[in-house]
């Protein structure tokens, strides 16, 4: 008798028919939605099959690199964009290059299109033209050049052409000490002397 037609027990299943698949929606909605409200981390499973690999470890737009030399004099490395393919590997490979120096006479700005810094040792490896410019008149034009930013030290891999207060130079491959302005001219090495500036 208490489940016939009209009995309380089917009142009760009647009305469960209509809460229960209310409620049910209501779950499926809060499992959908609550991702997407939470503040916290999500866990989720990728299938490594299907994602696709980053080709660089790390990019970066207007990366600096700041340093100090043998000495203690601070350097300041900026570039447009660098690239580290790999954490174990320390070179990063940079475009549109910037380095500013404190040298003993003052500052000193090195300026090239690309090229290589190994953050291990401080070198830097450009491919290209460099443009070095330094207090009192110096300038130093060059390419496929290394420059150690810890010695301060220019080795060129190619025709190198500057000026200094003495004059103008040239040559087919230098060696320069930045801080103390010596410069080694190696093949076909040209002076040009102007008497009033030289000491």
């Amino acid at each position: 008798m208490w489940a016939a037609a009209g009995s309380s027990h089917d009142r009760v299943i009647g009305t469960l028919k209509i809460v229960l698949p209310i409620l049910i929606g209501v779950l499926a909605a809060l499992l959908v939605t609550a991702p997407l409200t939470t503040s916290g981390d999500v866990s989720f499973v990728l299938d490594k099959n299907k994602v696709e690999v980053a080709k660089e470890r790390l990019r970066i737009q207007s990366a600096q690199y700041r340093g100090e030399d043998g000495k203690g004099q601070p350097f300041e490395l900026t570039a447009g964009s660098a690239v580290q393919k790999s954490s174990a590997e320390p070179i990063v490979q940079i475009q549109q290059l910037s380095a500013q120096l404190k040298l003993n006479d003052g500052p000193a700005n090195i300026v090239a299109d690309h090229g290589r810094y190994d953050m291990d040792t401080q070198k830097v490896k450009i491919d290209g033209p460099i443009h070095f410019t330094a207090a009192n008149g110096y300038k130093l034009d060059t390419h496929d050049a290394t420059v150690d930013l810890k010695t301060r030290q220019l080795t060129s891999g190619g025709a190198a052409s500057g000026v200094v207060p003495q004059g103008t130079f040239s040559a087919n491959q230098l060696s320069a000490d930045l801080d103390n302005h010596i410069v080694r001219l190696n093949g076909n090495a040209r002076l040009r002397i102007v008497p009033r500036r030289a000491k």
